[in-house]
């Protein structure tokens, strides 16, 4: 029977938002077969998070499972997804036997993707709170060069959403109150390390024409 695309399906104390906050899983009924019970609850809730251009090319992408090992098999399932999605009005798209959730802002698309069998709700959580995070952040300039103007507060801002998969926090004003401590903290950013590594190529590159 084909799945219906509407949502939610789980009530939002079931599945994996029960999990979420530790809730036990049911327990297995007598002479339930196992194969049922293979999709049970995870913290483990997003594969992936990306943001692209309204060309579909990638400005910012985390992959936190492998479902997509390589570099080139996310680049082709990020364009499939773009293909799909950047003409419609919907908000979740089911592809590939994943549940994905999006949103634009003038030339960027941003797309948060769990399992099939995820809670549209809870990934939708996830992309508000990821969507206002980085609305403050660029000063309400929701645009590709804002972005990538400050992709090292863009990269903290996901860190502190989501990690390896699990959902930090789902609440932007807390996400901005750890970013801004961090960045104030002095702390190395993704920014400051590119630039580090940049300095280090420059004098590699220097020592060799000499």
């Amino acid at each position: 029977m084909q799945r219906p695309e509407a949502w939610p399906r789980p009530h939002p104390g079931e599945g994996a938002a029960a999990a979420q906050i530790g809730a036990p899983a049911p327990p297995a009924r007598a002479g339930e077969p196992a194969a049922s019970r293979l999709q049970e609850p995870s913290l483990y809730t997003i594969k992936a998070v990306f943001i692209l251009d309204n060309d579909g090319h990638r400005l910012l992408a985390k992959y936190y499972d492998d479902t997509f090992p390589s570099m080139k098999e996310q680049m082709a399932f990020e364009k499939n997804v773009f293909n799909k999605t950047n003409r419609t009005d919907s908000e979740i798209a089911f592809f590939g036997g994943m549940t994905i959730v999006y949103k634009s802002s003038i030339d960027l698309f941003l797309y948060v993707v769990g399992s099939s069998q995820e809670n549209e709700l809870m990934l939708m959580s996830v992309l508000t709170c990821l969507f206002e995070s980085l609305n403050h952040v660029l000063r309400k300039n929701m645009e590709k060069r804002w972005l990538l103007e400050n992709m090292d507060g863009a990269f903290l801002v996901l860190d502190e959403i989501v990690d390896g998969g699990v959902i930090l926090e789902s609440d932007p004003q807390q996400v901005i109150q750890k970013v801004n401590f961090r960045a104030d903290d002095g702390g190395l950013t993704e920014q400051s390390v590119a630039q580090v590594l940049q300095s280090a190529k420059e004098q590699i590159k220097w020592s060799l024409l000499k």
